[in-house]
């Protein structure tokens, strides 16, 4: 027994044997199929950017402002003489329109009528006086001379004594008299003038106050705050309705100060004469605007006309007040396309300058800080300060930095190193779409 378990014992131990061999072999094997390391080139990374080239265009500078319609004109209806409205026109309702010249309204011209009768009959009274107090006075002018005769005769005989000193003195009294009665019929006749051109005075006024009991239509309007009825009694001062002008509309625009600086750039340096700030001033600014308004579904415009300034800048907003105008909205109505410019819409203007020519433009997104980057002919990146004239919607005018025809970068680079490498990729679509904006401004 003990024999055979040593006997066993060696051959265990072979058995360890054939797992070495395994693993020598298959160490041997992966030695001999190891790959011999290949070295790799150390190039710089290329960067692909969107650009653009710089365009010069002929640029129309556009200041855009919000404003309110109005009627250019209101002529508020106020009662000029009392009395009670016996008449109205049957239309005479808010919102009609009324051409030029229409009966509006009749006060009851009794009260008037009888003042002017009353009047005209002073006034004849006042010429019948007048003359008959030219009549006496012809007679107390002949008894002046007649009077005047008898003292001097009387004056003569009490000297020589053939008569009293009384009867002298009676004789003169009675010349003296006579003068009296002159000299006053002669103020009476000097103070009828005057009396007669206040009569005449009155009986204007009366007049007026008798057209005034009838109201027509001073211009073509539309009816506005009617306050008023039939058999109502009304008193002067009274304001009875308004009357919205219809030939005319207005709209007085708010419009920043820093937008309308851009449409003088081009007047030259010379400031305006007293006469281009006065009556010159619509053909000094030459100004073209448009007034729009959103429809949601579409947008509807009218071209206007520039008026004048208003007479201060808000303080708040730094906005200065421009007045434009447009003749006759009525005419301009198209039916499912545009509707009539009426009284408190809210509209945009956009004023339109002189064309600046040779501007130079680029996208107002790609400034920052001051700074543009530029492919340059190594297609390296270069990073340029630019001075910007002044700004346009999207659209930035450069004074210096950059030239026409230049290769701008568009696109959004994480970390713009000077010199990077980079791969242009032109961006069609918004080269076109920076010319359509500089040509298009007005719209």
């Amino acid at each position: 027994m003990h024999e055979t378990e040593s006997t066993k014992h060696p051959i265990r131990r072979l058995w360890i044997i054939p797992p070495i061999a395994i693993g020598v072999f298959a160490l041997m094997m992966l030695s001999g199929n190891k790959l011999v390391p290949t070295q790799v080139e150390n190039r710089e990374m290329v960067h692909a950017v969107r650009t653009i080239t710089i365009p010069r265009v002929d640029l129309q500078p556009v200041a855009k402002g919000y404003g309110v319609v109005q009627p250019a004109k209101v002529w508020s209806a106020v009662a000029q003489v009392s009395g009670r409205v016996v008449e109205m026109h049957s239309r005479l309702r808010n919102g009609e329109i009324i051409p030029a010249g229409t009966l509006l309204f009749r006060i009851d011209p009794t009260d008037s009528m009888l003042a002017l009768e009353q009047l005209k009959a002073e006034l004849t009274e006042l010429e019948v006086r007048q003359q008959n107090t030219k009549d006496l006075l012809k007679i107390e002018q002949r008894n002046l001379v007649l009077a005047e005769r008898e003292a001097t005769r009387l004056k003569e005989l009490a000297q020589k004594g053939s008569t009293s000193q009384s009867s002298a003195d009676s004789a003169e009294r009675a010349m003296l008299s006579s003068r009296t009665a002159v000299q006053n019929l002669r103020n009476t006749l000097a103070l009828i003038p005057t009396q007669s051109r206040v009569i005449q005075a009155k009986l204007a006024r009366s007049q007026r106050d008798l057209e005034n009991t009838r109201i027509q239509a001073p211009f073509n309007l539309r009816i506005a705050n009617l306050n008023i009825e039939t058999e109502q009694y009304v008193t002067i001062g009274q304001k009875l309705f308004e009357g919205d002008g219809v030939d005319r509309s207005e709209v007085v625009a708010q419009v920043a100060m820093s937008s309308m600086r851009h449409l003088f750039i081009n007047h030259g340096t010379a400031p305006p004469n007293t006469t281009q700030l006065t009556e010159g001033l619509v053909e000094y600014t030459d100004l073209h605007p448009f007034i729009q308004m959103d429809l949601g579904e579409h947008q509807v415009e009218w071209e206007a006309e520039f008026v004048r300034f208003t007479d201060n800048i808000d303080t708040e907003t730094r906005t200065i007040g421009v007045v434009v105008a447009i003749d006759n909205p009525l005419d301009k109505i198209i039916p499912g396309q545009r509707p009539p410019l009426s009284k408190g819409m809210f509209v945009k203007v956009v004023l339109n300058g002189r064309i600046q020519p040779q501007q130079i433009i680029i996208p107002r997104s790609v400034v920052r800080e001051g700074k543009v980057l530029l492919v340059n002919p190594q297609q390296a990146l270069e990073i340029r300060d630019v001075e910007v004239r002044y700004s346009q919607d999207e659209i930035s005018v450069i004074q210096s930095g950059v030239e026409a025809g230049q290769q701008l970068v568009v696109s959004d680079l994480i970390s713009a190193i000077a010199g990077m490498r980079l791969q242009s990729h032109p961006d069609l679509q918004l080269e076109q779409q920076l010319l359509h904006s500089a040509a298009g401004a007005q719209q």
